[in-house]
């Protein structure tokens, strides 16, 4: 029987490798941003000084901090929210640096900590939002108030459970959620009807919907079990309600959707409701040392001994990736 910390450590290796290298400023025209930020109350909540870690744009100054994503940061400098060195701005073409003190909403911009990573097991029956018009309870509501400020790696509908990613860092949840990083979302799906394989073969081409056009959707049946399916699904861009309306195309009335993975990180045996944090160095390997360095998961010699790495191959293998379970757990 395997250890909670192998289970752990399972969870959070790669099930399968992105198309693409992750890479900062990947371009994508897909919407920023998941949930709104969680504000916890715990220790972990930064201490404010309204100034970011290093020079860079006043938008990812803001999703750096935690409080929103980029798309967000842009909307609230539109609506005369922030202000820099006792300026208000009307315009997000501005750079910042640590000399310079932010104000949002009348407080200091807090400080920027080292990106942080969390899977979630979002249960049936909570919303991916901060408020919501209907009143009904959100996944912010359910976490731990020790996690401090957080925000979602995209969403989870109302009737979707599994495996959500959350990050106390907007411009780190905006990278991973974008399609041109090519991570691929897993789901297991139960549906009310019958369906052959050549059907969902005939997926991977893509479908347009509605004047809306999927792309490429990896299914596989599983089973059938009654009047229902047991489907496997692979898709990249996670558009909203997906994979009810492509299934729907077929004949299927989706009646269950679990979420197993995103990209390299596997649901596996987390309850539902519960949280986990990922390591940072598993976190940082999955980034690649530029965008790590970047998000603060990486120091200096870190970064000396990943581009050494990448020059002698056969060195690799005393690379951070096999010192996972090492002393760099206490980072």
């Amino acid at each position: 029987m395997r250890s909670p910390r192998d289970r752990r450590e399972q969870a959070e290796k790669p099930d399968n490798a992105p198309r693409h290298k992750t890479r900062p400023g990947a371009k994508s025209g897909a919407r920023a941003g998941g949930g709104m930020p969680h504000k916890g109350t715990g220790k972990s909540e930064p201490e404010a000084t309204g100034a970011p870690a290093g020079p860079m744009r006043i938008a990812k100054a803001l999703a750096r901090s935690g409080l929103c994503s980029r798309r967000d940061a842009e909307r609230w400098i539109a609506d005369g929210r922030v202000a820099v060195n006792g300026k208000v701005l009307s315009s997000p073409a501005l750079d910042v640096s640590p000399k310079d003190r932010i104000v949002v909403d009348g407080k200091p911009l807090p400080t920027q900590e080292p990106s942080k990573l969390w899977r979630y097991y979002k249960p049936k029956g909570l919303v991916t939002t901060h408020r919501d018009p209907e009143g009904r309870p959100t996944v912010f509501d359910k976490l731990p108030p020790d996690m401090g400020r957080v925000i979602s790696i995209g969403r989870l509908d109302f009737n979707t459970e599994g495996l959500l990613l959350l990050t106390n860092d907007g411009a780190l949840a905006r990278h991973l959620e974008l399609p041109g990083t090519g991570w691929l979302r897993r789901y297991r799906v139960r549906a009310h009807g019958q369906v052959a394989q050549e059907q969902l073969d005939s997926l991977k081409a893509g479908v347009e919907i509605e004047g809306v056009r999927y792309g490429p959707v990896e299914a596989t049946l599983d089973k059938q079990q009654g009047a229902n399916v047991w489907l496997s699904i692979g898709l990249r861009e996670g558009k909203n309600r997906e994979v009810r309306k492509i299934l729907g195309t077929l004949g299927l009335d989706v009646n269950r959707l679990i979420r197993i993975s995103f990209g390299p990180f596997q649901l596996l045996d987390l309850a539902p409701g519960t949280v986990e944090a990922v390591k940072m160095r598993v976190l940082a390997d999955q980034l690649g040392p530029h965008l790590a360095r970047e998000m603060g998961l990486m120091d200096e010699a870190d970064a000396r001994r990943e581009r050494g790495a990448t020059k002698n191959p056969g060195k690799a293998a005393t690379g951070p990736r096999e010192r996972e379970s090492g002393r760099d757990d206490k980072r």
